[in-house]
């Protein structure tokens, strides 16, 4: 039997991201993931065989189109290297106030993943996506701090790389204080001083 007309693959992964990264793998249910997607039992393990594989298709979904906005940010034509990093973190705080209001974080599939070990044993293709995402992060970042040392607006004393490093870390710090339960006037102070050593000062 055909699968229904109105089956939306990328909704369905977009809704399981969404319960995936606030309760990680384990504590996601089945249950949890139809009621988010709109789907029965029958409907999602027919497409995606089983809550593993369910998972590594949202993983890849949620990096491309995660590194996608995040990259579009980096790549505003109008506006320092600085002034860019500043708006990614922002992009970031702001997802994490808007989650705050329903008394959770944001959460991100990428930082819970890495935080997993089995989880990342059970599938050789998890390790290969998140491997992808963070070389492509890290390109995109040090794309955005070469422009930054050439307008004038980051430090130049510190690598591209070293920089980019920097950001991720302040980046995940924000998702990791943001699950504790730091508030976002804490996440926000703690984010832009994270990243203010990389800035040139008038």
């Amino acid at each position: 039997m055909g699968r229904p007309r109105k089956f939306d693959e990328s909704a369905v992964l977009d809704a399981a991201a969404r319960e995936f990264r606030v309760h990680g793998f384990a504590d996601t249910s089945t249950e949890q993931l139809c009621d988010a997607a709109g789907v029965g039992r029958s409907t999602l393990y027919n497409t995606f065989v089983s809550k593993e594989e369910l998972f590594v298709r949202t993983l890849e979904r949620y990096t491309i189109t995660t590194a996608q906005r995040q990259a579009d940010v980096l790549a505003t034509s109008d506006a320092t290297g600085a002034e860019r990093l500043t708006m990614l973190l922002d992009l970031i705080l702001a997802e994490e106030a808007d989650s705050a209001k329903g008394h959770h974080a944001a959460g991100c599939m990428t930082v819970g993943t890495v935080m997993t070990p089995d989880l990342l044993a059970r599938d050789s293709r998890i390790a290969d996506v998140l491997d992808r995402d963070l070389r492509h992060r890290l390109g995109t970042l040090e794309d955005c701090v070469r422009s930054g040392q050439a307008d004038g607006s980051i430090v130049a004393e510190v690598t591209p790389l070293e920089a980019a490093w920097q950001v991720v870390t302040v980046i995940s710090g924000i998702r990791v204080s943001a699950a504790a339960g730091a508030p976002s006037s804490v996440l926000g102070r703690v984010a832009h001083d994270g990243i203010r050593t990389l800035f040139a000062i008038d």
